[in-house]
């Protein structure tokens, strides 16, 4: 049974799909903290209501990155997460923080990287005229949105589509895509070759 550990920033619907998955005895991974760098985000609540420990560590009571990661880290090891999944975490976290947790760092990203990384992901795949965009779950590296791809769901954009359309059924799939890869994780049956991911 993998231990995760979930960071947020915001509303959290990911982590709920996350949470949801995990209520099945058949999952193989169960939530065990819930990280937010901001106080009274609707994350905190759907984390509380599912009896899961959370921790509020806000970065903007660090003097600097690396004592905010210190803090993080230790919230971390005290939980036994052997997974960490970004949903939402609006924080950049530095190489030393990266790589202390090699592979075992997921995010979810709202497009198909490379295309369209960063902030905004389905308004700028919209506002482009994108045919196709979709979801990426990878694993975080050094880079912003670089790290190898573990799963691809690919979205059509229609010609009429407007963006809440689009972002309704990006999130529709990212809400199923996520807890899939972490059960993949949770199975051991990722395997990483460089920029490769195999799933066994």
């Amino acid at each position: 049974m993998s231990r995760v550990a979930v960071f947020v920033s915001g509303n959290g619907s990911n982590l709920q799909a996350i949470l949801d998955a995990a209520a099945s005895p058949s999952y193989p991974a169960q939530v065990v903290l819930v990280v937010s760098n901001k106080a009274g985000v609707f994350a905190l609540e759907r984390a509380q209501k599912a009896g899961i420990p959370v921790q509020v560590i806000p970065h903007g009571d660090f003097p600097d990155r690396s004592s905010f990661e210190d803090t993080l880290i230790a919230a971390v090891e005290k939980a036994g997460a052997d997974l960490i999944a970004l949903a939402g975490f609006m924080r950049v976290l530095s190489p030393r923080f990266v790589e202390r947790y090699p592979n075992r760092i997921l995010n979810i990203h709202p497009a198909l990287l490379p295309s369209f990384p960063g902030t905004h992901a389905i308004e700028q795949a919209w506002r482009y005229g994108a045919k196709v965009t979709g979801v990426t779950v990878h694993f975080v590296d050094k880079g912003t949105d670089t790290g190898p791809v573990v799963l691809q769901e690919a979205i059509a954009v229609s010609p009429k589509e407007t963006l809440e359309s689009l972002e309704k059924k990006v999130h529709s799939v990212e809400h199923r895509l996520y807890p899939e890869a972490i059960r993949l994780f949770a199975e051991g049956k990722i395997r990483v070759q460089g920029r490769k991911v195999e799933i066994l």
